[in-house]
């Protein structure tokens, strides 16, 4: 059977609460699925579900065709970081390895290779409990990455990492779904899921909102426009809503246009008449069709406008 996590009518309930509703996806191998949702959306509860830590109301969440807990050597099936301290602090990096190492069976030469590739072989003798935020996450890398499983899970990876660390994450992601494993990975940084991700899961009020390729995700939700700069606004305007498009101002005195075709565009200007400076094709960023997605899906609001986020259609939109 191939490594993979399966997700069927997961529901869970604290009290009259409702963290998960009727979840159902898949994660297979050789591609990186990110799993994004906005705070308190059930990202953390269906992860720790997956892993046995909380109980299903009802449905299940099965890792290679069987609960986490049926497992008869878990680290080597499944790795996991879901939190950058589960640690003991007074143990040192080799140490805290070397126990989960011994109740998996897992060779002891392993502790050493896990430590080269996270980068902590020179403070593998120190005490974890002194590793900075960063640290703590490479060390919870090397736990996951112990067994050698086929199923990796990590829960905001990137916490605490600087630039260097972050890349070295996202290589490291996609290199580990590059031998067929199945990579799932949960984070608020929606820019690095568009560098990192080839396949999106989208929750919100802890139900299901897509599931669907990054590509296919922006193209459906994030509203492709044209961008125009023009001396007369509501001229333009104008024949654009009588061409059956749509339009909103940018902060930048553009006009963006949507649902019209950069071609639509030029020909309505030649047809018009229309004096424009400039025509740019806009492509939206994986940002912006999560954020257009899961508007209504958002635990808390901040005020404010907040403006239009379409990019220049040399690459994706930053946070």
């Amino acid at each position: 059977m191939s490594s993979v996590i399966s997700v069927n009518s997961l529901t869970k309930q604290f009290g009259n609460a409702r963290a998960v509703s009727n979840l159902s996806f898949e994660v297979v191998p050789g591609v990186v699925t990110g799993f994004l949702g906005p705070n308190g959306s059930g990202k953390s509860t269906t992860m720790r579900m997956i892993m046995g830590l909380d109980t299903p109301t009802s449905g299940t969440a099965l890792v290679n065709g069987k609960p986490y807990t049926e497992l008869n050597w878990p680290l080597r099936e499944v790795g996991a970081l879901l939190d950058a301290k589960a640690f003991h602090p007074a143990r040192t990096a080799y140490s805290h390895l070397r126990c989960l190492a011994y109740t998996n069976d897992v060779p002891l030469a392993r502790v050493e290779q896990v430590l080269g590739i996270v980068g902590l072989t020179e403070v593998g003798t120190k005490r974890a409990g002194k590793f900075s935020l960063g640290m703590g996450q490479r060390l919870g890398i090397a736990g996951a990455l112990l067994g050698d499983p086929g199923v990796l899970l990590f829960d905001e990876p990137v916490n605490g990492l600087d630039p260097e660390g972050i890349r070295w994450v996202r290589n490291l992601l996609r290199s580990l779904a590059a031998e067929g494993r199945s990579v799932f990975v949960s984070s608020h940084l929606i820019s690095e899921m568009a560098l990192t991700a080839d396949r999106l899961v989208v929750i919100g009020r802890g139900a299901l909102i897509a599931d669907t390729t990054v590509r296919d995700f922006t193209a459906l939700n994030g509203g492709d426009a044209v961008r125009v700069v023009t001396p007369d606004v509501e001229s333009f305007v104008a024949a654009v809503r009588r061409a059956g498009g749509e339009v909103d101002l940018v902060p930048d005195d553009s006009v963006a246009v949507r649902g019209m075709t950069s071609a639509a565009v030029g020909e309505l200007i030649a047809r018009e008449r229309l004096i424009v400076h400039e025509l740019t094709p806009m492509r939206a960023s994986l940002e912006d069709a999560f954020m257009e997605l899961t508007r209504d899906a958002v635990e808390y609001r901040s005020g404010g406008s907040t403006g239009a986020a379409l990019v220049g259609s040399g690459g994706e939109g930053e946070l």
